[in-house]
């Protein structure tokens, strides 16, 4: 920090400009206290959250697998279904069998919405309760290594 101080110059004109080192101070300091002080002021009720961890699906032989492409066609376990009453028709006899299969929906990526829920539809109608969805595991950010 530096200050002028008039001495028998000629130049005894005051000085104009605005001194903004205490100003940052200050905002040094409270950003500091803010900062110290928001973990304390963040209060929420005290419960124990469960912890998640990723498993990878056990494909079992009797797991099932429909797929819907990005024209709508729906495909059970690699053969392509002419309707969705075929589909309701398979959902159906799988649904009676002892221990219930797990259903997996594979969806491509630009499959309409209205595709994937009228399969969705279907298996719920059929009473199949376990489905999942497969998807590709995210790699993050393109082209960041």
């Amino acid at each position: 920090m530096a200050m002028s101080v008039g001495g028998g110059g000629e130049d005894q004109s005051v000085m104009a400009n605005i001194n903004t080192t205490p100003l940052v101070d200050v905002m040094l300091v409270l950003l500091i206290i803010f900062l110290i002080t928001i973990p304390v002021i963040n209060k929420t009720v005290p419960i124990k959250l469960p912890k998640a961890v990723n498993i990878p699906t056990q494909t079992k032989p009797d797991n099932i697998t429909i797929a819907v492409d990005n024209d709508g066609n729906i495909y059970w376990n690699d053969g392509r279904l002419p309707s969705r009453e075929a589909l309701l028709d398979h959902v159906k006899e799988a649904a009676v069998r002892k221990p219930q299969p797990e259903v997996h929906i594979r969806a491509d990526k630009e499959a309409k919405y209205e595709a994937v829920g009228r399969v969705l539809y279907a298996i719920q109608r059929g009473g199949i309760v376990k489905v999942g969805f497969i998807t590709e595991p995210d790699h993050g950010i393109r082209g960041a290594r």
